[in-house]
Parts: structure tokens; sequence; C-alpha cells
């Protein structure tokens, strides 16, 4: 049954009146470089916590808090993380509680020659401001202190649906201390509906709720061939290089069209949702020389097939290389994982796999370095059901839903801690944000439209 949503017109009102002023926000909070790496100037991130917590008292939230959660390193040491923002308002009697998440960290610009704006400057350009940070995930932020703005102002003390906040502060570091987080703060962040503002729409202009990930499974192979290097003319020939025979046994990964051939990784069914080759063609730009790699639809190949990708090699670059054979060669290979398959299973496929297939005698191992869960909602739940109402009554077109080729590994610590919430996985981006990349930018229209149907969705929860 479709959800009536009683204040359509009131909310959509409230938010439009408060929309500038809530872009304005949102170029402050762009202006802040929250790189929670090491490498950059940490304060910030402390800097960012502050502005978000001083927003989140202004909704109206009670008990903001800054706090951090000690983790432990694979090596053993206990480290702190970084500052993440939890706040509540408690729920009327009889009435559910909503956990909203998003995270107020970024990355990092990366070479400034490849954008056309100060990365940390928010532009507006037409209907996109660019920005790092303007989509992800300081939009999503946004979307739901806006949409809890305007149901105040819409409804008031009529508004009995509980409100918790949770603002992480190193996502984009790999969420190391996430779990301890939650561990800490298990009561303080319960709910029965969680609404992950961290994803993307299915293009601009037609909104999306991601209904399924890849979890992701990344470890090195290493192959190796002799005990010390040698020089290449005097030994070359008899004797390969190991990143030659690296070349060979990372060939092996895939067959002659491009689809996973390590036997073992799971394939999940065909989705229903269509992917034209032409609009992946354009989103990812793929050289039109360069056929699709793998079988089937394009979506299954980005959301239910599995993919492995090499993101990083140990070898000397042109600049540096001298007439040695290497004799060690070290590869990072990341694997997609379809929903149904767990890193458990996949790091011993590939494990299996490397040691099966290692080239001319050379030895090859294979070592896991990180894993995260593949995850699936629950799409005839009241919750997803009712979020997908919401964007249909917010955007006026049919939402899809979709799946994601990337992971977000924290969702399926979520699930673990919370087994009892509905988690819904909602975002501001789309193909053009370019997240991650030079140019992020944030389609304001979406944007919009995203914080109406957030605050539809919360009135329609606290209506019940």
């Amino acid at each position: 049954m479709t959800t009536e949503f009683t204040h359509h017109s009131a909310l959509r009102d409230a938010v439009t009146k408060n929309f500038e002023a809530t872009l304005q926000t949102l170029t402050e909070l762009v202006a802040i470089p929250s790189i929670a790496w090491e490498s950059h100037d940490l304060t910030q991130v402390d800097r960012s916590a502050e502005a978000v917590a001083a927003l989140a008292t202004k909704a109206g939230f009670n008990n903001v808090r800054i706090e951090r959660a000690t983790y432990t390193t694979a090596d053993g040491t206990e480290k702190q993380g970084m500052p993440a923002v939890i706040a509540s308002r408690p729920a009327a009697e009889g009435y559910p509680t909503i956990l909203l998440y998003a995270h107020h960290d970024v990355q990092p610009a990366g070479d400034l020659d490849l954008w056309d704006t100060e990365p940390f400057v928010a532009t507006r350009k037409g209907d996109r401001l660019y920005g790092r940070g303007a989509a992800d995930d300081k939009a999503g932020i946004l979307v739901h202190l806006a949409a809890l703005a305007a149901l105040n102002e819409t409804l008031g003390e009529d508004f009995k649906l509980g409100v918790k906040l949770f603002i992480e502060g190193e996502e984009e570091a790999g969420s190391p201390s996430f779990v301890s987080f939650l561990n800490t703060y298990r009561e303080e962040l319960s709910a029965d509906y969680i609404v992950v503002a961290d994803s993307a729409n299915w293009r601009a202009g037609v909104p999306a709720l991601t209904t399924s990930l890849r979890g992701v499974a990344s470890g090195d192979i290493e192959v190796r061939v002799g005990s010390h290097a040698i020089h290449s003319g005097m030994f070359g020939g008899p004797m390969l290089d190991a990143h030659t025979l690296m070349a060979q046994l990372i060939a092996t990964l895939h067959d002659a069209t491009g689809a996973v051939a390590v036997e073992g990784l799971h394939r999940a069914p065909e989705p229903e949702l269509e992917y034209a080759e032409a609009d992946f063609r354009n989103d990812s730009g793929i050289l039109d020389t360069v056929p699709l790699a793998g079988t089937g639809s394009v979506a299954s190949r980005l959301w239910t097939q599995p993919a492995i990708s090499v993101i990083g090699m140990d070898i000397p670059s042109i600049a540096t290389s001298s007439n040695t054979l290497a004799v060690v060669s070290r590869a990072r290979i990341s694997t997609r994982l379809a929903p149904g398959d767990n890193p458990e299973n996949a790091h011993r496929a590939l494990a299996e796999h490397i040691k099966a297939h290692a080239p001319h005698g050379a030895q090859a191992n294979y070592t896991a370095v990180d894993s995260g869960m593949p995850f699936a909602t629950e799409v005839d739940a009241d919750g997803a059901q009712t979020a997908l109402d919401a964007m249909r009554a917010a955007w006026d077109v049919e939402p899809v839903q979709t799946g994601m080729g990337g992971s977000i590994p924290f969702i399926s610590d979520l699930k673990d801690v919370f087994p009892q919430a509905q988690i819904l996985v909602t975002g501001v981006e789309d193909p053009d944000t370019r997240a991650h990349s030079a140019n992020e930018s944030l389609y304001i229209p979406d944007f919009k439209n995203a914080i109406l149907a957030e605050a539809l969705l919360l009135s329609a929860l606290g209506a019940r």
C-alpha cells in the first residue's frame, strides 16, 4: 500500500524556504579540509566535528556530544579513532526510533592541477556545487539536519519519532574504530531504522534506494623466483624475472572474456534493473576501442558478480629502473564480492587459486589484508517501501532499486550490532558527481529533493 504523506505540501514549503541557507551551511562545511589521514592536519577533523555538533544543537537534538573510540591495530597497537558526533531526541512512548548516519571526513584533494575550482571552496556552476565533500558526504549531513529542521518547523510537538544522529569522522580512512565505536555507544545508537546517507542516485533527477552492495576482500600476492637480485644481462633468458611471472599469474584471475576465473567465488541472480552499455561507457569514460569485460548484463557484472582489480604493485618506476632481474614481485588485489558471498570464502578461494597457478615453479602466496561483507536490503519491509514512496513523492518520478558495485563494509557492522534494525541506504551522488576524484560536485536539485524525501520518510515513520 502506498504511503500517504499528510504534510507533503507543508514540508516542501519548509524545505524550499530554508534551502539557500542550507546551501550556505554546506558551503561552510566544505571549507573545512577534514581529511582523517595522519599525513594531513587532523585538527581540521576536530574543527569539522565541532561545526557539525553546533549544527546538530541548532537542529534541536539533545545530548549532542563529540566522542571517540579506541581500537587495536593489526600489530596490536592501541589507537584512538577520529571524532564522531552523536546526538538524540527521544521518541514519544510507543513510537519508533531512527538513526541517521553520514560522515564529516573527506578524501584528500589529490592533484590540484586537475581541479577546475579550489577544492575547499564550494563553487556553484549552474545546477552543480563543486568542492571536496560537497556531495561525499557533507551533503549527507545536511540532508539529515535540514529534513529534521523542516519537520520541527512543520510538526513541532506533533513529531513523535525518536531520532538519533551518528556523524562519523573517519569513513574515508577505512573506519578503523567503527566497530569499537558501535559497541562502546551501542545503547546511544540503537534504533528501529537506520538511514545511511552515503550512496548514489541512479541518474541526476532519478532517485535510488541502494538495495545491494558488493563486499570486499583485498589481499597481497607475492611471487618469488630466487634468493637475491641479479644482473638482467648476465642471467636473463634462462631465468624469468618475478615481475614477468607476476603478470602471468595475474592474467589467470580472468578468462578470455574478462570474467573472473577464480573458482569458488559466488555469483548472485541477475538484477531486474538494466544498465545500458552506452550509459556505462559514458559514466565510466572507458575508451570506445575497449570492449566491456565479462558476460551477463552490465548490471550483473557491476552488482551481482565478483570483480578483481590490481590496485597496487611494488615495482621500480621507469625513472629508477636498472638492469636488475627482480626475484620478488608483490601486488595487491581488490576483490568485490557478490551478495551471498563472504570474505572468508573469498580469501580461501583466492589463496587456493594463487597456489595452483604459480607459473614456472615460482613460489607464490596470497595474504589477506582487508575484508568487508556484502549487503542486501529487505526490500519488502516497511522501511524500504516507505523510503521508496517518499522518493517518489519528492522527485515526482519513479525511484529505482539499484545495486552498487562498490562496498560499504561498515553497513554489515551495523547489521551485526543492531540486527533488529532495518537499514536504508540513500544518497545524493549521481554518475557525474566524481566522488573521490577531482571536480567532485553535487547536483543541487537532487540535494533539495533528498531533503524533502527524508522529511517525508521521517514524518511517515513518526505517524505510526
